[in-house]
């Protein structure tokens, strides 16, 4: 008997038994290309050995010490690098296990910022619908996302959520700029229908993941939202769990949007699946209204600063950056692009084909002149999901994409170290699970 509580209890997943590179194996000896990096984690692949020897190095030396008794050196270390290399005034870091851990601390600390500056009216949170943030539950109140939310809404503390930045279903007939404006304008309106001495973050994904597919923002829009909560005094945080550490073509994906957040959250391709990791870093200004005031940040987690997870992610984050691997994921993901646009480009039910660096989404529609989208009841993205992993290619498909009930897409975050000829194992294996799927 399996005392395994499992994602899913109806099916029993294959037992993985081995990683190397782009693929892992299970005990059959089946080869899976790792097309999504289970959920945009493995960025490096698998069994990188820089990154296993500073873990087995750190573990002969430290694996463990609580933050309530002690600093380590990986920890310290970590977090300059990060700093060094994170945009705008960041200038704090403080680690978590996972991206839900990192949102749960930002949130917090955002209110606790305010209560230590005088203003603890500022009680309000606006996110985005179809926005997921993480499954704790502030992080999941903070989530737009209607069928993630609906089973625990008694439970959740109420957060108010605007429109997304989806120019494939939201612009019509504007201009990409007329587009910002307007998602700016119905911001804006929240803020002033809220009080704008009560709110105090916004919260958004740079690259929308897992509930819309690598849905990437118009140009300009968040120059305009940066700006508007410096108006109002509100800060920016932004979620870069999924979208962060290369996997759009620059370390913060925020670096292409010309803007840098209060606080930001990162996780997933920090640990490239090595450890549990995850991080939430702050600008001084609200480190040190905590320092200065309290001492004290109201939170914490056992496993936070983890010595052995903070070597292992500091080596990630030497490959990432020292070794270059970051610089491949845009060539490899313009590549990916072209690929993914020849063999789906005209296809009758894909609607759109989107995304940054090695961070692509596809969106399956009923009638792609409408944008219709598939009855819900038929569950292509499972069936895609299904058919793609019999054929040996791990993708990432979802359901709900428009509203959290209607909608279909399918994304793809694959290793940074794949090869040119891994893209058309990627396409080829995904356009037979799609028309497979779609015959069913």
């Amino acid at each position: 008997m399996n005392h395994v509580f499992a994602r899913n209890s109806t099916a029993m997943p294959p037992k993985a038994v081995r990683g190397e590179g782009v693929y892992l194996y299970d005990e059959s000896g089946k080869a899976y290309f790792d097309g999504s990096g289970g959920a945009a984690v493995s960025c490096l692949g698998h069994g990188d050995p820089h990154v296993t020897a500073a873990i087995k190095a750190q573990l002969e030396t430290l694996a463990f010490a609580h933050t309530g008794f002690f600093t380590s050196e990986p920890a310290e270390a970590l977090a300059d690098r990060l700093i060094a290399l994170a945009p705008g005034e960041l200038d704090r870091v403080y680690f978590v296990s996972g991206g839900s851990e990192a949102m749960e601390a930002a949130l917090k600390l955002a209110r606790q910022y305010f209560l230590e500056i005088g203003q603890p009216e500022r009680q309000h949170i606006i996110a985005r619908k179809q926005s997921y943030h993480g499954n704790t539950l502030g992080a999941l109140a903070a989530g737009g996302n209607a069928w993630r939310r609906a089973p625990f809404e008694p439970l959740l503390v109420h957060m108010s959520h605007v429109s997304p930045c989806y120019a494939y279903r939201g612009q019509g007939k504007d201009t990409p700029e007329a587009y910002a404006a307007r998602l700016e304008a119905e911001l804006e309106a929240e803020v002033q229908r809220l009080g704008p001495e009560t709110v105090m973050a916004f919260v958004a994904e740079p690259v929308v993941g897992a509930t819309m597919g690598a849905v990437p923002p118009v140009a300009d829009y968040f120059k305009r939202i940066r700006a508007l909560c410096d108006r109002h005094g509100i800060l920016l945080i932004l979620d870069e769990v999924m979208c962060g550490m290369g996997r759009t073509g620059t370390l913060f994906a925020c670096e292409q949007d010309g803007v840098a957040p209060d606080i930001c959250a990162v996780a997933k391709g920090l640990g490239a699946g090595y450890q549990p990791i995850g991080a939430m870093l702050c600008t001084a200004a609200i480190h040190d209204a905590i320092a200065e005031g309290s001492g004290f940040f109201q939170h914490g987690h056992t496993y936070l600063g983890h010595p052995a997870a903070c070597a292992g992610s500091l080596a990630v984050v030497e490959r990432l950056v020292d070794d270059g691997v970051v610089d491949r994921v845009t060539p490899l993901g313009e590549a990916l692009q072209e690929r993914l646009e020849a063999a789906f480009g005209q296809h009758p039910h894909v609607g759109d084909i989107r995304g940054r660096g090695l961070f692509r989404g596809i969106e399956l529609v009923a009638v792609r002149e409408t944008k219709a989208p598939f009855d819900p009841a038929r569950k292509l993205h499972a069936k895609v999901k299904k058919a793609a992993f019999e054929a040996g290619l791990i993708c990432y498909p979802m359901g709900g994409t428009i509203d959290g009930q209607k909608g279909d897409h399918v994304l793809l975050a694959p290793p940074f170290i794949m090869e040119d000829r891994h893209l058309d194992e990627i396409v080829d294996k995904l356009s037979g699970a799609v028309e497979t799927a779609l015959d069913v």
